[in-house]
């Protein structure tokens, strides 16, 4: 058996064997070992749907590929993959389920994934056993269907050796070793004992420049080998195998086409056709999480006991559904695990703190992502980047504050809302509230509503104080919900007079010492601020895409603060820590320090704001200590506010006249006091993110995750001024030669009356294709809906007529200047 490899692959289930495919396809000498046999994880019980459309852009662009993939297999390896493509139909009882599949359908033409909509008369007619008296309508990808897992495992498990991977079969993991230039990884052969799996006497090592983990249910044994968190657990799914259905039999005997898979997900669950019979697979209420720690050596390819009282809701509507299925008996049952993630996305990507260490974990629909995710994953690893921006999927989103507890909560939340509505502006309750800055009460009390970020409680609007008991807060909808008009009321605070807005789940990192200066000027694009300054600026990835942005405050000569976006703790920190590594023996020793929790942070804006601050500075000149002389825009003080000392820094997300306030977490309860007291008299009000998030698109500002990410470049995304190509930065020659692909570019729009854009919409011309939206939402200095984008570089131009899909309508929209909204920036710079 080989020893040496390149790349190492641990685990052979669809999703290990995929990697192995294209990795092997890739060029690199590539070995997968698996601890059992293949497919003898989840992969082997699992029912196999290829649910095309996801409303993740990264994973509907995984999905995409793995369809296309399965499709072409047989020509390749000769082995049939079982791709049985009946279609997905996904059904609707309601209106609201409608809407939801309204904005599926802009986000599916975004993707280039066809798609249909039904009227329950063209359901019924194409598929007469269907109850369609109480839908509304469906929608419908013809493209898609199911596959046999263990077949299409196997087929690329051929193609990978075709490619010269080489496969190893009962071969268990049980220690990881960097050298500095090389993987060790200690393995065992397992042998049958008793109808189990043990492991023998007989080690070995295996010496791998890479290694990718795809290990499934042994996520967490995995992540304690690496010394890692992971929030991958799994979470027990049932589904049921009827016996034949005598009207299914007779339906398909009379020459008729197998009816697609069925998903009713107003009642949670979908069905597919099984022999003549039927597969019912429930997203029930009360799964449980399974293996929080291990999986237990006698667990191989078996099963938990069926609990049909838990899904007999589930069951019964589908008899509702397929009327002819009630008198029909149980013919086979399953109760596996699958795993599951906090959000639902799979975690791909490498592992924080360690070298040429990747993983592929968490995959809850794995048998649709093994093909896609093998290939964008082999492109991070050969390439450096993948051709779509991963960072959804990358594991460094979650921080090392998650415990164990806190992901089998999640995960079975996350279970339970597969079918659930899936609001834009939904937040989900398990594990909450969990992170919380010291005023997160006194903010409850005020009327604040809060969604998470990273962990973090953080207000996204404030209600009513004293609402009356029906008044539901957390009232969702795919068109304005019931927060909306707070949200109005708290961007024309800010506009008017002044908001105040809980910034404190900020990333924040300290870098200093010798070799600071040299190695932040290569890591990102901009001039360096002066001592003193500040500036906005970005960290490439080495093809030369937007790796995260940065807001870097100049403390002293070698002595840097900077401030990054707070969903993005750990994946900010981890590359910056591995680039500094890699360059301290070039530009001298490094210091970087995770700051996030040390400090708050409140933004102040609006025209009102210097006036406010003048109520609490303590200063000798407290008159003059904010003014533009004294404290011009993109600069740094330190001041004190009370008794609170304060890094002051002279921006604001909003575009108005504002200050962000930096300081000690445990003074933040004073500090709040203070401000609220002093704004009181000059109109300020509390303001959440949602209205933020609306103001900062009337001035072009870029959002990190939205107009920013792995798939564009600075100069795609139209940020030029920030770019300084006087100097060297790592990616700079990739980001020349990568040209402009798209442009990002700010659009006004006149929609509907009661819908804004969530950001995920096509932009067409003449009916094609021609960009999509990252951002939208409501402006009030307009009166009308406001978006941001990326387009053909020949459209962007201001005052090009574009249409943005949404209702399944195009409505109107024009290209308009950067920063629509004082483009001047003479609010920002008002003095006083």
């Amino acid at each position: 058996m080989k020893t040496h490899v390149k790349a190492l692959v641990v685990g052979g289930g669809a999703v290990g064997n995929g990697i192995a495919y294209h990795l092997a396809k890739a060029g690199w000498d590539t070995m997968l070992v698996e601890r059992d046999e293949l497919t003898a994880g989840s992969t082997w019980h699992a029912a196999g749907l290829l649910p095309l459309f996801n409303m993740s852009y990264a994973t509907t662009h995984i999905h995409k590929y793995s369809v296309d993939l399965y499709k072409s297999l047989e020509a390749e390896t000769g082995l049939n993959a079982g791709f049985a493509v009946v279609g997905n139909l996904r059904m609707a009882q309601h209106q609201a389920r409608m809407d939801e599949y309204m904005l599926y359908s802009s986000v599916a033409e975004t993707a280039g994934v066809y798609h249909e909509f039904l009227t329950p008369a063209q359901m019924k007619d194409r598929w007469p056993l269907l109850n369609t008296e109480d839908l509304v309508g469906a929608l419908y990808h013809p493209q898609d269907g199911y596959i046999n897992p263990a077949d299409v495992t196997q087929a690329m498990a051929k193609g990978a050796r075709q490619f010269g991977a080489t496969i190893e079969r009962r071969i268990q993991v049980n220690g990881y070793r960097w050298t500095g230039s090389e993987w060790i990884v200690t393995c065992a052969r397992m042998v049958e004992q008793g109808g189990n799996l043990v492991a023998s006497d007989e080690t070995f090592e295996i010496h791998a420049e890479h290694v990718v983990t795809a290990t499934g249910n042994h996520a967490q044994r995995t992540a304690r080998l690496l010394g890692v968190k992971l929030p991958a657990i799994p979470v027990e799914h049932q589904y049921i195998v009827t016996e034949p259905d005598p009207a299914l039999v007779a339906w398909r005997k009379a020459g008729n086409a197998e009816h697609p898979v069925l998903r009713d997900a107003d009642a949670k669950w979908y069905v597919r056709e099984e022999r003549g019979g039927w597969i019912l697979g429930p997203y029930e209420r009360n799964a449980p999480a399974r293996f929080l720690y291990d999986v237990p050596q006698s667990f191989r390819a078996d099963l938990f006991p069926l609990d049909l009282e838990r899904i007999e809701a589930e069951y019964m509507s589908m008899i509702h559904r397929l009327p002819s299925s009630e008198t029909v008996g149980l013919k086979d049952d399953f109760n596996g695990p699958i795993c599951y993630t906090p959000d639902g996305n799979p975690l791909v990507g490498p592992v924080p703190g360690l070298r040429n260490m990747w993983i592929a974990e968490g995959f809850s629909f794995g048998i649709t992502a093994a093909g896609g995710t093998g290939h964008y994953l082999a492109q991070l690893m050969t390439e450096g980047e993948a051709e779509i921006d991963m960072a959804s999927l990358d594991p460094r989103r979650y921080g090392q504050w998650i415990t164990t507890e806190y992901s089998a909560r999640k995960n079975e939340e996350c279970y339970e809302h597969v079918f659930i509505l899936h609001h834009p502006d939904e937040e989900r309750e398990a594990a909450r509230p969990l992170r919380t800055a010291p005023v997160y009460d006194r903010q409850k009390a005020l009327g604040a509503q809060f969604g998470q970020v990273n962990g973090w409680e953080r207000p996204i609007y404030y209600g009513p104080k004293d609402a009356p008991e029906d008044f539901d807060h957390n009232a969702r909808s795919f068109r304005r919900g019931a927060w909306w008009q707070y949200a109005v009321d708290e961007a024309k605070a800010i506009r008017e007079t002044a908001g105040l807005i809980d910034a404190t789940a900020f990333t924040k990192h300290l870098v200093r010492g010798p070799g600071a200066t040299q190695f932040l000027d290569w890591f990102t694009c901009n001039k360096l601020p002066a001592v003193g300054r500040i500036n906005l600026t970005y960290a490439l990835t080495p093809t030369g895409t937007t790796r995260t942005e940065y807001t870097i405050v100049r403390l002293a000569q070698d002595e840097y603060y900077l401030v990054s976006a707070g969903a993005w703790t750990d994946y900010d920190s981890d590359y910056l820590r591995k680039c500094a590594e890699d360059k301290a023996p070039e530009f001298g020793h490094i210091d970087i320090h995770d700051v996030t929790t040390q400090w708050g942070v409140f933004a102040l804006a609006g025209p009102n704001a210097r006036k406010i601050l003048q109520e609490i500075v303590k200063d000798a000149n407290p008159e003059t200590v904010l003014s533009n002389k004294r404290f011009p825009w993109l600069t740094m003080r330190n001041i004190e506010l009370g008794m609170v000392p304060v890094r002051a820094i002279r921006v604001a997300y909003t575009g108005e006249l504002g200050w962000e306030l930096h300081h000690p977490i445990e003074m933040q309860r004073h500090l709040w006091e203070l401000l609220l007291k002093a704004g009181e008299k000059h109109g300020m009000k509390l303001v959440g993110a949602r209205a933020q998030n609306w103001l900062r698109q009337e001035k072009s500002y870029r959002a990190f995750g939205n107009e920013l990410g792995r798939d564009a470049t600075p100069l795609e995304a139209a940020l030029d001024r920030f770019v300084d190509l006087n100097k060297e930065f790592q990616g700079k020659a990739a980001m020349l030669a990568t040209g402009i692909r798209s442009k990002c570019c700010t659009l006004l729009i006149d929609g509907p009356e009661d819908c804004d854009p969530w950001g995920k919409e096509a932009l067409l011309l003449n009916g094609e294709k021609i960009g999509r939206l990252t951002s939208g939402g409501y402006s009030v200095a307009f009166g009308k809906q406001i978006g941001m984008g990326y387009v053909r570089p020949d459209l962007a131009e201001v005052g090009t007529k574009l249409k943005v899909k949404m209702l399944l309508q195009e409505w109107d929209a024009v290209v308009v200047e950067d920063s629509p909204f004082d483009p001047a920036n003479a609010r920002i710079r008002l003095d006083g």
